[in-house]
């Protein structure tokens, strides 16, 4: 895993991400900036593939039980447009139908991660991921 990248993203820059992207739905809650560096994390995770994601993920509750907390689909939109090597638009992404579990050390700087009620189960763990990323 590559040094922690959820410092290196800014208010700054997730505000620009923000702005640039163009969600589908009028009304998007903003949520707290750490739910953007969540996002990403996760995303940076995922093995990318060449093709855009093919079967409908629910990307959104996905992270939020990862992550512990809740998040809005418009800030995985943020976090994929921030991030260099991802394509495509919520919730077809090019990230491999075989999604990694990503450690736990990537939520390690981000003051927001798991501060909610969101239950991480070996259960969520075994029907949902493919892949397990080493701590």
């Amino acid at each position: 895993m590559p040094e922690s990248l959820s410092s290196k993203l800014t208010a700054t820059e997730i505000a620009e991400a923000k702005k640039r992207v163009k969600y589908q739905h009028a009304s998007v809650r903003d949520e707290h900036d750490d739910c953007v560096r969540i996002a990403y994390q996760w995303m940076d995770a995922q093995i990318l593939t060449k093709r855009m994601l093919g079967r409908s993920y629910p990307l959104k509750n996905i992270i939020e039980i990862w992550g512990g907390r809740h998040i809005e689909a418009f800030d995985v939109e943020a976090a994929a447009e921030l991030h260099p090597k991802l394509r495509g638009k919520y919730p077809h992404f090019n990230i491999s139908a075989r999604l990694t579990f990503p450690s736990g050390r990537r939520l390690a700087n981000i003051a927001e991660a798991r501060t909610q009620d969101y239950r991480l189960t070996t259960h969520h763990i075994v029907e949902t991921y493919g892949r397990i990323e080493q701590p």
